[in-house]
């Protein structure tokens, strides 16, 4: 059954400029801040819904720079879906820029997050030898209150105390889904049955996904469970499923490692026995390609971690995109 789907609603919407009015029944106007929120919103949404989103398949949210038509898409919005713990660091400028009365709805909200490498590695200083791959991934109380909008004077994004990329795990993903339902139901009262609807067949199908996901890790034997990306996207999978993640660059693709960080993970690569490496789709290849060709270890293939695919790729979907994670991850380390 759909659990407390409707339960605090409005607790779960953070608005910015006011609450967006009642939208019409045939027509939910939905900005999404990236592909993969948008592909929740389009399960849980179906045609009542005309959706929009802002960073493209295959973009990176740490660095995208809107547009004057983002601004525009944003004042004709009923609802704008955001990841919220910081992820979309030019959202909160582009909001106030926009001046919508559109609320924008932190989907992640209720999830338990990670604490962010980047923030533990600030407050402890240089990272020392035993302390390469320290996420500090303990589940912490949930966020009250974060808004997750600030910025640098310089508009560069840097992720503050928690680590954004909650949706690599399905458990979460459900939450999402949850929350996107809520929101919808909020704006468009006449359209809750649907969205209810909607919502609890895709959760039927992300449970099923969920029991794929473990039995495919558990098939991989415990001592070949290290592998490298290329940012640290990945600590929630982590957590859930219990592969280990190394990664030259921290949360954010825009904390670019040093010539020592490098040496120091090639080092811990070879200590640590990783079994593959991946590229993103995010990011830029030349960076794995190095410490491949250091270590020896032959590229996996492409993990899609912060957005999907296009529609004629291998990801072009939340699910499609973690089947295609887990099987390139298996057969790269089982070799088959």
């Amino acid at each position: 059954m759909f659990r407390t789907l409707r339960f605090a609603t409005y607790a779960s919407l953070l608005t910015l400029g006011g609450l967006a009015s009642t939208a019409s029944a045939a027509e939910l106007k939905v900005i999404a801040s990236f592909s993969i929120i948008a592909d929740f919103a389009k399960n849980v949404g179906g045609d009542r819904v005309d959706f929009s989103t802002l960073v493209p398949v295959d973009g990176d949210a740490h660095v995208y720079e809107p547009r004057p038509a983002d601004a525009a898409s944003l004042e004709q919005a009923d609802v704008i879906l955001v990841n919220g713990l910081e992820f979309e660091g030019f959202m909160s400028r582009l909001i106030e820029t926009s001046r919508t009365k559109a609320p924008a709805v932190e989907v992640s909200k209720g999830i338990e997050p990670l604490k962010s490498a980047e923030e533990h590695h600030h407050h402890e200083g240089e990272k020392g030898a035993e302390g390469e791959h320290d996420h500090d991934h303990e589940a912490v109380d949930k966020a009250e209150g974060d808004t997750g909008h600030e910025h640098d004077n310089d508009d560069h994004h840097h992720h503050g105390e928690f680590d954004p990329h909650a949706w690599q795990s399905i458990h979460n993903a459900e939450i999402y889904v949850k929350n996107i339902a809520d929101a919808f139901c909020t704006a468009d009262k006449a359209g809750c049955a649907t969205y209810t609807a909607n919502a609890e067949a895709y959760l039927a199908k992300l449970d099923e996904l969920q029991s794929e996901v473990k039995a495919a890790i558990a098939s991989i034997p415990e001592g070949k469970r290290t592998i490298i990306t290329s940012h640290d996207a990945f600590g929630y999978f982590e957590r859930e499923y219990g592969l280990k993640f190394i990664a030259p660059e921290g949360v954010s693709t825009e904390a670019e490692a040093s010539a020592a960080d490098v040496a120091k993970l090639v080092d811990q690569v070879k200590e640590d026995k990783a079994s593959a490496i991946f590229v993103e789709n995010i990011t830029n290849p030349r960076l794995v390609e190095q410490i491949a060709r250091e270590t020896g270890l032959k590229i996996g293939g492409t993990l899609y971690s912060d957005a999907l695919s296009g529609p004629d790729g291998p990801a072009s979907t939340y699910i499609d995109m973690f089947r295609h994670n887990v099987n390139t991850m298996k057969t790269a380390i089982l070799g088959s």
